[in-house]
């Protein structure tokens, strides 16, 4: 591995790694690490988002939007899956090498942020299942259910642990994936009707763009991927970057799934609008008891890397910026009291609107990695080694921050704007971002990256 010459002495030694590189003898094997990172593949929000595209814009823009978004999100996890698997490193000791410590904190703030706001998406979807099927559980004491068996879940590590649960869970996400749409059929009836699905007035022109400009505001995964990916084998890195965290596993998250939410929405009647909460009622219908379960099993598989990234990238927050240190199961219980929190409550508007600001610095820190794994001038400055240590990396990268923050700032601008302008916010952020870092890179001074020595 391209790590730094010798290991930080006070840094965490725990099988989660939020502080140093995964070691070599530490990586998993690739059947392994695919079952791990394939929880990532089933959640309702999946369902959900392709169904609420194909009604707002048509279903044949959604379906073209989505086909786009696979292919660039192949090419952009590919790329990331095969560093992160050569280095080891975390988003978070990557972001000090970008940003430096202190937008290394401000990275994985908001990482963690945006897992514990898709943990209390998924798991409320979990908790009002259980609160309908058992009428007598209110669904503050469901939600208290799902957070603390959840909670457990997290205590495990990826390489031991996480990929062996979902390994056991994933045959049984696929049977209910056919079981729903065997059973939607048998009652309903089969009718291309699904594929015209649209607005009322038709699908605008150009809908496509705005379905694809939709996906980039979830690159929150390319994230997920590079934390994910450090666990690989470098051996296996062709495989991981075309097959586990490429166009197979995309075309399943993206397309299998958004296909079977438009298939559903528009086969079986649903209660109120489109919703993870209607579509789960949808289910409830359609199937009974078995249709809670498998919204259990879709839930907790996605909330299983939900919650244990949460956790890391917490974990990481606080050392670095305070210097706190804890077991890891201590920052698990903290993730669940905030889960647990935001599920009573009512605040989801407001989650919705802090994902959409922060999707914004999600997509320019993902445009100024790939621009500085793309580029060679780190390497030019400081060869093969990277220095990632607290010690040894200055506080404010300017490089790494300008970009960020001009990239963000011109993104938010045009979110604000409203209308047909917004749906460039995503597009402009990235392209402002890798942009000016590239050229600031090119100019670069190595004390930028790495303090001078003293």
């Amino acid at each position: 591995m391209a790590a730094a010459a010798r290991s930080d002495t006070t840094q965490s030694e725990t099988s989660d790694f939020s502080m140093r590189p995964v070691p070599a003898d530490q990586r998993m094997s690739r059947g392994a690490l695919t079952m791990a990172w394939w929880a990532v593949s089933s959640a309702v929000f999946y369902f959900v988002v392709a169904a609420a595209l194909a009604q707002g814009f048509g279903a044949k823009n959604a379906i073209i939007g989505m086909l786009l978004s696979v292919v660039v999100y192949a090419v952009i996890n590919a790329v990331i899956a095969r560093y992160a698997i050569r280095t080891g490193l975390s988003v978070g000791l990557f972001s000090r090498i970008l940003f430096g410590n202190a937008g290394a904190a401000l990275a994985t703030l908001i990482f963690f942020a945006t897992a514990i706001y898709y943990a209390v998406f998924e798991g409320s979807v979990i908790a009002v299942g259980i609160s309908t099927v058992f009428p007598r559980i209110s669904y503050g004491w469901a939600a208290l259910i799902v957070v603390l068996y959840s909670v457990p879940l997290t205590m495990g590590s990826v390489q031991n642990w996480l990929n062996k649960l979902n390994g056991v869970l994933l045959p049984l996400y696929l049977i209910g994936l056919v079981a729903a749409v065997v059973m939607a059929i048998a009652e309903y009836g089969y009718s291309n009707a699904w594929m015209s699905l649209g607005p009322a007035g038709g699908a605008p022109a150009g809908g496509w763009w705005d379905c694809f400009v939709y996906f980039m505001g979830v690159w929150i995964l390319m994230m997920y991927t590079f934390d994910y990916a450090r666990f690989g084998r470098e051996e296996d890195a062709r495989y991981h970057a075309l097959i586990n965290f490429g166009t197979p596993f995309y075309l399943m998250a993206l397309i299998v799934n958004g296909l079977f939410g438009i298939f559903l929405v528009a086969t079986v009647p649903m209660q109120g609008a489109l919703s993870e909460v209607s579509v789960l009622l949808a289910l409830l219908k359609l199937m009974g008891i078995a249709g809670l379960l498998f919204v259990w099993v879709t839930q907790t598989r996605i909330n299983t890397a939900n919650f244990h990234l949460a956790t890391v990238n917490m974990e990481t927050f606080f050392g670095e910026l305070f210097g706190a240190r804890a077991p890891k199961w201590v920052w698990a219980l903290v993730v669940g009291a905030a889960v647990y929190a935001l599920m009573l409550a009512d605040v989801f508007s407001y989650l919705l609107q802090a994902l959409a600001y922060q999707g914004i610095f999600v997509v320019a820190w993902v445009a100024i990695a790939l621009t500085h794994i793309l580029s060679s001038r780190y390497e030019r400055m400081f060869g093969t080694t990277l220095e990632y240590r607290s010690d040894r990396v200055p506080t404010f990268n300017p490089c790494g921050l300008a970009a960020w923050f001009a990239g963000a700032g011109a993104g938010l601008v045009l979110q604000q704007m409203g209308g047909l302008t917004a749906s460039f916010s995503a597009p402009v952020t990235a392209i402002v971002a890798a942009g000016l870092y590239y050229g600031l890179l090119t100019q670069a001074q190595p004390h930028w990256f790495v303090k001078r020595a003293a």
